[in-house]
């Protein structure tokens, strides 16, 4: 069983999570009525250029301060959620290109607090957070950790708050999750820490992490879909058994955007859990990226705690069509299971149902047994790219060109029938064409294994290509002309969702970025996904892309048999 030990919520509320949980009880906000925006928080020992790294260190130790573990045990794995990490310097000449890399940064962050085991970065947009958290208790559950620190973080700066704007996402003023006059959400910024551990360290009743489940859509790169397909897929599994009689709430995502509040109703309603509670904590903190499936898990952790289901800020009159019992006032509970749903571009899905335990009772294990480590996967069928050749199975293939006009030809020699392809960024491009030749190198119906087919990517430097063509369009400021088409590709993980897309895949999606290539932790996430039931097989491997003369996909079939 894997148990929540420690805990931590640094942001404009406060330094820790009990000074948050006294602030947004008592009605607090971290917005700034203004504009719209989260309140800018800064930590007294950041230099300039590092402000994210800072928060995250500032987070952890907090966090970790007063347990009785050794951070640089090799039996502990540091676990980083970011979307954008240290995006804000993009473009500064004072900026090298490590500080660019979001596991370079990990690296640096695993540096300065002691870890001596490799960081993992978890960069799957809206839902990176939970992924994280789902991501640890499944790397303990196959036994390669015994403690997990994950921290989730983001800053916000003109790059993030101009792209949200160009998608015409963000209220004027205070956001209303699930009212009928919600205009959009406000960005907040936040750091959050949870540490989970095998052992529940002198806890009688403690927190215990139960079934993470990832789906995706296969609808659209930026819009949820219509039918609530992946989050309502995410819902069923996480609950398994589990009666909807037993649940406090749902803590879900609502961001007071139109359609993700309708999605998220929808979804609640096909899962059953009409009469659950639900409620959202954006109008306390704003959408916090990549901190926010961690913040709102903990923090729902704590009122539950308190025997509280929080009140949604800003809510009034029920504005979507799903059953969703929504308020706006604080509620009593004697319940304690809840459900945290969350949702992001690329078309992901999260999931998680945490509970009490009383420990030492005989309850079951709510994390899936990993498989058989005896039985491993097997790896069926390869295909590499570099700018100047391709491989299948081992043997080269016929091309044309280098660089980005090799991938063209690659599409016009090979697939040809998805006109999609030339709006997509170059590691999108890249990831698309490595899947559709890996697809005919392996023979089968293309929409065969749509359930329980998982596509697990891993890279180094993120989506740099995309973010520097994005940052053009909002570099000067008398031609400001923030692209939306340009922005929601700066996120690596929106290349799994266009396979998803194109493939009819609703299985897992889930992007990770490395310091470096180290093909062992590559392995260990592999067989962590794995842990997941419904996955038979997954699309997965190395995918980067620095600029249109350096990239390199390395992808293959794993079977889980």
């Amino acid at each position: 069983m894997i148990y929540k030990v420690a805990d931590n919520i640094l942001s404009p509320l406060g330094e820790t999570t009990e000074q948050n949980y006294q602030a947004v009880v008592s009605g607090g906000s971290a917005l700034n009525f203004g504009d719209g925006r989260g309140d800018r928080f800064q930590s007294p020992d950041a230099r300039p250029y590092d402000c994210f790294e800072s928060l995250v260190v500032r987070s952890v130790r907090e966090a970790t301060h007063d347990l009785p573990i050794d951070l640089g045990s090799r039996r502990l794995v540091f676990i980083l959620s970011t979307t954008k990490a240290n995006v804000g310097l993009l473009g500064s000449a004072d900026a090298e290109p490590s500080m660019l890399c979001p596991g370079e940064s990990a690296q640096r962050i695993a540096d300065r607090l002691g870890v001596s085991t490799a960081p993992i970065v978890v960069c799957n947009a809206c839902i990176s957070g939970l992924s994280a958290i789902i991501l640890a208790s499944r790397l303990m559950a196959t036994g390669a950790y015994d403690l997990a620190v994950v921290c989730g973080a983001d800053v916000l700066c003109p790059f993030i708050t101009s792209g949200f704007e160009s998608l015409k996402a963000v209220s004027p003023a205070p956001c209303r999750p699930f009212d009928m006059e919600r205009t959009g959400m406000n960005l907040g910024e936040a750091a959050a820490t949870i540490v989970l551990s095998k052992d529940p360290m002198g806890q009688t009743n403690p927190w215990a992490i139960g079934t993470g489940v990832i789906r995706n859509d296969g609808y659209d790169i930026s819009a949820p879909s219509r039918t609530a397909e992946g989050a309502t897929r995410a819902l069923k599994v996480a609950l398994g058994d589990m009666d909807a009689d037993n649940l406090a709430m749902v803590n879900a995502h609502g961001t007071a955007t139109m359609f993700m509040d309708q999605m998220e109703s929808v979804a609640i309603t096909k899962a059953e859990l009409g009469d659950v509670p639900v409620n959202s904590l954006k109008g306390y903190y704003g959408h916090t990226l990549g901190a926010a499936g961690i913040l709102e898990t903990v923090l729902t952790m704590r009122a539950l705690d308190d025997h509280i289901i929080l009140g949604t800020k800003g809510f009034e009159e029920l504005g979507v069509s799903g059953n969703v019992r929504v308020s706006a006032s604080h509620q009593s509970t004697d319940k304690t299971a809840f459900v945290k749903l969350i949702s992001g571009f690329g078309g992901g899905n999260a999931a998680l149902l945490v509970d009490h335990v009383d420990h030492g009772d005989g309850s079951p294990d709510l994390v899936r047994e990993a498989i058989d480590q005896e039985n491993r996967p097997r790896d069926q069928h390869r295909v590499q790219i570099s700018p100047t050749e391709v491989t299948v199975d081992g043997k080269r293939i016929e091309c044309e060109g280098t660089g980005k006009a090799l991938l063209t030809n690659l599409y016009k020699r090979y697939i040809g029938d998805y006109p999609r392809f030339y709006k997509m960024d170059l590691l999108s491009r890249l990831g698309f064409v490595a899947s559709e030749l890996l697809l005919a190198s392996e023979g089968k119906e293309r929409f065969v294994e749509c359930d329980g087919r998982a596509v697990v990517l891993f890279n180094h430097s993120s989506s740099i290509h995309a973010d520097r063509a994005y940052l053009e369009s909002i570099r000067d400021a008398d031609n400001y002309y923030p692209s939306p088409s340009l922005f929601v590709y700066t996120l690596p993980n929106i290349v799994t969702g266009e396979i998803a897309i194109r493939n009819h895949y609703h299985g897992e999606t889930s992007f990770y970025i490395l310091p470096r290539r180290d093909e062992a932790i590559i392995r260990m996430v592999q067989q962590a996904t794995f842990c997941d039931p419904d996955t038979r097989s997954m699309m997965t491997g190395w995918l980067d892309c620095e600029d249109e003369d350096h990239f390199e996909a390395d992808l293959y079939i794993m079977h889980n048999s």
